[in-house]
């Protein structure tokens, strides 16, 4: 047998060569010579101006008070550890969110209400390891978004983009920060739009993806193939906790609202038109003798001195398109008004008796009727009230998720008539009885014929 006694340096090159061989197998281009697609450049832009969200709170931990009678403690050989009764124990949480910087000079950042909510602490950590402690500016929670702002210099934001131009179909990539793991990047495409009726916030008209969103995505940013903010990822439907391709963000459009009248007015100042509107079943349809395909909502009750009255607006009406756009629901056209401001114009085209009119409403200012039954008890945060039509009770119009009414089982549709055991007749009596407590409140509710008590602590 021959051996050959190979040079260590003739390895190496033939090494290297091998390699460039290897490379030279994979193009970098296709059969025309362009160079493959990739996100890489749009990301290498965006991805700064997206942040991960630290939030910290405490909270009441249990604690046996028999733990403070020596007998319990000597039977059962517990250690003398015991404190004083008036001394609770609390716990501090910390959970992780996203946000988007939308705003570099003035270091505002976008993300949901309900990444903040009740956090006594709010952390910002940027892509290049910064770290800010964020002032929460404000909150929208019926539409599910909180404005912070942080004192750094040297910040990167995204381009908005006018969500009323996408389409179903078209591609877009979700950035968050996933069960708290880092800045993720994923893309999908639109799969739906103006999604709403799932009872996630008071004003829904989502943008519906496949682009995995898990949590700890919320409040991050759904941005189109140029880099341009068009949503901010909100919600998911997850039987099992992970993703299943049916993910939902709030277009940009809407949150733009909310934003500029936090930071001009420290809330959101939502206008109305004053009508009671519900959607077009079946029934409905055949009984107002609506052609296949037509759309619309109904009109079931015109406040007297209402924008909507002084504009022509009748009991009756179909309300079929607000601004040129088809509505097709309830939710929908109540998400389209609701982020007018006050003192905006909206075109609605009605059916009435067959016949189709165009008629320009002003926006009007909502009477804070939720702020009435807030300032009295902060229990009732997130729910908004008016008189019941019929002249019987206080008519639940909203409640917000994540609520201690939305909790307790309070829903949307129901009737109090009764708080703290006093009758409750309108918004007027309903405030007299919350007067008598403040940690809490017994309502008596008439829902579905049927009648129930709730109790909010």
């Amino acid at each position: 047998m021959i051996k050959i006694q190979t040079h260590p340096l003739f390895l190496f090159l033939l090494l290297m060569l091998t390699c460039q061989m290897a490379q030279a197998v994979l193009p970098g281009t296709d059969a025309q010579g362009r160079p493959f697609p990739s996100l890489a450049p749009m990301l290498k832009q965006v991805n700064p101006a997206v942040v991960n969200i630290s939030t910290y709170s405490t909270r009441e931990s249990s604690y046996n008070p028999l733990l403070n009678d020596p007998f319990f403690r000597k039977f059962f050989d517990i250690p003398d550890q015991s404190q004083p009764e008036q001394q609770v124990p609390r716990k501090r949480q910390q959970s992780a969110g996203s946000g988007v910087i939308v705003s570099a000079g003035d270091g505002i950042v976008m993300t949901n209400y309900h990444v903040v909510r009740n956090a006594d602490e709010v952390h910002v950590s940027l892509v290049d390891g910064r770290n800010y402690e964020a002032k929460i500016v404000g909150t929208d929670p019926e539409l599910d978004i909180a404005i912070l702002e942080i004192d750094a210099d040297d910040l990167t934001e995204t381009r908005i983009a006018d969500s009323s131009l996408l389409e179903v179909g078209d591609f877009v990539v979700a950035i968050g920060n996933p069960f708290g793991l880092g800045q993720t990047v994923t893309t999908g495409i639109v799969s739906a739009l103006g999604r709403s009726g799932l009872g996630i916030e008071g004003y829904e008209n989502f943008i519906q993806t496949d682009a995995s969103i898990n949590p700890g995505n919320s409040g991050g940013a759904l941005v189109n193939l140029k880099g341009e903010l068009v949503g901010i990822n909100t919600a998911i439907i997850s039987p099992a906790g992970g993703n299943i391709g049916i993910g939902f963000a709030i277009p940009i459009n809407m949150a733009k609202v909310s934003m500029r009248q936090i930071i001009e007015h420290g809330e959101v100042r939502r206008g109305q038109i004053g009508v009671g509107i519900q959607d077009i079943t079946p029934e409905l349809r055949d009984a107002f003798d609506l052609a296949k395909g037509q759309f619309g909502v109904l009109v079931t009750n015109v406040v007297e001195g209402s924008p909507a009255a002084r504009a022509g607006i009748k009991l009756g009406d179909i309300i079929i398109e607000a601004d040129g756009k088809t509505t097709i629901s309830t939710a929908q056209l109540r998400s389209r008004i609701g982020v007018k401001e006050v003192g905006d114009k909206v075109q609605l085209t009605i059916l009435r008796n067959g016949d189709s009119l165009q008629l320009t409403v002003k926006v009007g200012e909502v009477k804070s009727r939720q702020a009435q039954v807030e300032k009295l008890i902060p229990l009732l945060q997130g729910l908004r009230v008016e008189n019941n039509p019929d002249g019987k009770g206080v008519l639940v119009v909203a409640v917000a998720p994540n609520s201690a009414a939305a909790y307790s089982g309070l829903r949307e549709g129901d009737v109090i008539v009764g708080a703290n055991k006093r009758k409750v007749y309108d918004i007027k009596s309903l405030k007299a009885a919350l007067k008598l407590s403040t940690t809490s409140v017994l309502l008596r509710v008439d829902r579905n014929g049927g009648s129930l008590f709730i109790v909010i602590r």
